[in-house]
Formats: structure tokens, sequence, C-alpha cells
């Protein structure tokens, strides 16, 4: 069984796993009253994924793009909750930074999974990230 993750044992984890030895992402501790992993993944872009490590789960995520650029925010929010289903171990939500909305995409794990799991939606998460990005943005939805 594997032990519960802390934000500090993630990162060192991470930080000596195969895949950040190759280059394919690095982690980073951003410090708050909730310390934050931020996880660079070099391999598809530089994306940045943000980690929270609570009691309960590890959760990822990444923004996307501010809300205030999509055309027909309505029809989008709703083909987004309809064809959720279509973006496997991720979901979308919005997120505000700075008093701005922004398009997200997030995944949860148990922070009992093993260090390979995690990798695995890390990839997971980066790889529906770019996707989102590249056939979603601009796409035609249908008025809602």
């Amino acid at each position: 069984m594997t032990d519960i993750w802390t934000v500090r044992s993630l990162k060192a984890a991470l930080d000596t796993s195969e895949p950040a030895k190759a280059g394919e992402f690095t982690a980073r501790i951003l410090e708050g009253a909730d310390p934050v992993l931020l996880v660079t993944m070099h391999h598809h872009g530089d994306l940045e994924l943000f980690v929270n490590v609570s009691e309960a789960q590890i959760a990822c995520s990444t923004l996307l793009w501010p809300c205030d650029e999509q055309e027909d925010q309505l029809a989008f929010n709703t083909f987004l909750l309809k064809s959720q289903k279509l973006v496997p171990l991720s979901n979308f939500g919005i997120g505000t930074v700075d008093g701005r909305d922004y398009y997200e995409l997030f995944g949860e794990l148990a922070t009992s999974s093993p260090l390979d799991t995690v990798i695995i939606e890390l990839r997971t998460l980066a790889e529906n990230a770019i996707d989102a990005a590249t056939d979603l943005r601009h796409a035609q939805v249908p008025a809602a």
C-alpha cells in the first residue's frame, strides 16, 4: 500500500521518478497558506499543472482560456456539460484568477494513489488540456 501523499513527499517522489529524470516534467512548491505543487509539463509545451494535496484527495488542474473570450458562453458551457464523458479522467470547470474567470480542466486522485497513477493523471490532464485548447476553444457549438 502507498503512503498518504503530502505536497512535499509527492514533490520528492516526482523529482526522483524516471519521467522527471528524462526531462518530461519538473515540479516546484509554491508556498502559501496551503502549499501547492506546480508541475511544468515540458513535453506538453511547458503546460503548468497545479497540484493540491489535502487529506482527502490530490487535485490536479490547469487553466485553459478566459471565459470572456469564448463566443456564446452559455451555449459553450452547455456543450461542455453534455460532452463531459468524452474527456477521460478529466473534468471541466471555471476557476477565477485575479477576478477573471477561466475555463479549467481538472482531475482528482486518492491521496493513497501510487506514484505511477499520479504520473498517468498528470500526463492525461496535460494531453486533455492540449486537445481541449486545440479542438474546443474556437469550436462552433449549437446555440443553447
